[in-house]
């Protein structure tokens, strides 16, 4: 599976911004996805889900109610749509994808997932 993350950029806090990742390589019905990010000199972590159906999502505390998670299977694309940015939301955020033909369940581990984009900066200043 390759993942091309886009959408990053430098933004002002209380702004927006909304990434997007285009997967190739697999069906895309058949793949859990999911966000991750990593500031400098912090290890990454998790930010949100999204079930293969699309039908679960699931998001990290420090992010609910601000990020929202989506996909369109049919341009087997994920999105995730990033409100009322913060500072603290600074960092390269990296898309994910597991193939899970059999679940209806999402994946929030690292290890859960086996493919990985390059990332795309996210700079949110003050």
């Amino acid at each position: 599976v390759q993942l091309q993350a886009s959408g990053g950029g430098l933004v002002q806090a209380g702004g927006s911004l909304r990434l997007s990742c285009a997967a190739s390589g697999r069906t895309f019905g058949n793949l859990n996805m999911g966000w991750f990010r990593q500031a400098p000199g912090k290890e990454r972590e998790f930010v949100a889900a999204i079930s293969r159906t699309g039908g679960r999502h699931y998001y990290s505390d420090s992010v609910k109610g601000r990020f929202t998670i989506s996909r369109d299977n049919a341009k087997n694309t994920v999105y995730l749509q990033m409100n009322s940015l913060i500072p603290d939301d600074t960092a390269v955020y990296y898309c994910a994808a597991a193939n899970r033909p059999y679940t209806l369940l999402v994946d929030t581990t690292e290890e859960a997932y086996n493919y990985w984009g390059q990332g795309t900066q996210v700079t949110v200043s003050s």
